[in-house]
């Protein structure tokens, strides 16, 4: 399971899911994959808190509606706003999966949270989560007025999968010129799908709840082509230039095979002259910060993204 010292809520949380002989994921279809993990990512959201206003509502995308839904905190004026994106991959997880971590962030920043439920992978492969990510972000920016929300304090965010989308997001509006989010909030992002091998690769490739043969299996469903994992939508590690993007807030987990490509990224952004605070959560795996119904640590988390995000925003 690794060499690195996982923290002791971990451990047992691993030997929980371990003793319940719950299949990896790549040996399953992605129905399979969504019927056995968002369950279990709901589950172990915990119970969800209390906000002053949820609805689920649909917008117009770019092939059809785009399911939403919106989180409204207590309190009067206007709140600075998140748009979020939930991981799995680009094949699973949805609304449900990241319903406790939308209404914590919601209740604790204070913001409208607008959680994005995105076509996936591989009914609808690279580019559509992408563009629906976009066309939700552009759709908040016009509309925030009318969910209590300030249309010149809109974040994007998001983990792993959903990482990665805000930061393409935040790429995309530069290079193509429109609103762009005042600040980016990328929680352990997908950044490379170019190379599977970095050293955190090879340290935690098995026995965590992400592995390598995991992401094998997730980039395997959401690329058209193997070309794609060079595109810079996909791999924002990969873009020529960084320049001119929004601050941002990078949170890793010290034992994630993915830990070495968000670090890189945070670097080259701060290289590029953007506002970066970098975060690593020693002894927390990937996707610890779902976990608000076991982790203590999630809990930590989710309290300083909050804080983060507020002051940013000043919410």
């Amino acid at each position: 399971m690794g060499k690195a010292k996982v923290d002791p809520e971990v451990k047992a949380l691993l030997e929980s899911l371990a003793r319940r002989g719950i299949p990896p994921v790549h040996t399953l279809t992605p129905q399979e994959a969504r019927k056995t993990r968002n369950p279990l990512f709901v589950e172990l959201g915990g119970t969800p808190e209390q906000v002053h206003g949820v609805e689920d509502r649909s917008i117009p995308g770019p092939s059809g509606e785009i399911p939403i839904r919106i989180y409204i905190p207590s309190g009067k004026g206007r709140f600075p706003v998140l748009v979020y994106f939930h991981g799995g991959g680009w094949v699973i997880g949805d609304l449900s999966t990241h319903d406790s971590l939308c209404r914590a962030l919601a209740r604790r920043t204070p913001c409208v949270v607008v959680s994005v439920d995105y076509r996936l992978a591989p009914e609808h492969k690279f580019p559509a989560a992408v563009e629906d990510a976009f066309a939700a972000t552009q759709w908040a920016m016009e509309n925030a007025e009318g969910m209590s929300g300030d249309p010149r304090r809109i974040a994007v965010g998001g983990d792993s999968a959903g990482g990665n989308l805000a930061a393409v997001v935040c790429l995309l509006a530069r290079d193509k010129g429109t609103l762009s989010p005042a600040f980016q909030m990328l929680i352990y992002p997908v950044t490379d799908l170019s190379t599977l091998n970095t050293n955190t690769y090879r340290e935690h490739g098995e026995g965590y709840i992400l592995t390598r043969q995991s992401m094998e299996y997730y980039r395997g469903h959401y690329l058209r082509v193997p070309q794609d994992a060079t595109d810079p939508y996909a791999s924002p590690l990969l873009a020529p230039d960084l320049r001119g993007l929004p601050p941002a807030y990078v949170v890793a987990a010290e034992v994630d095979v993915l830990a070495d490509e968000v670090h890189a990224y945070a670097r080259r952004l701060q290289e590029a002259g953007v506002k970066v605070l970098y975060r690593s959560y020693g002894g927390m795996i990937h996707p610890f910060v779902s976990f608000l119904g076991v982790l203590n640590r999630a809990k930590e988390a989710v309290e300083e993204a909050a804080s983060v995000l507020g002051a940013a925003l000043g919410g």
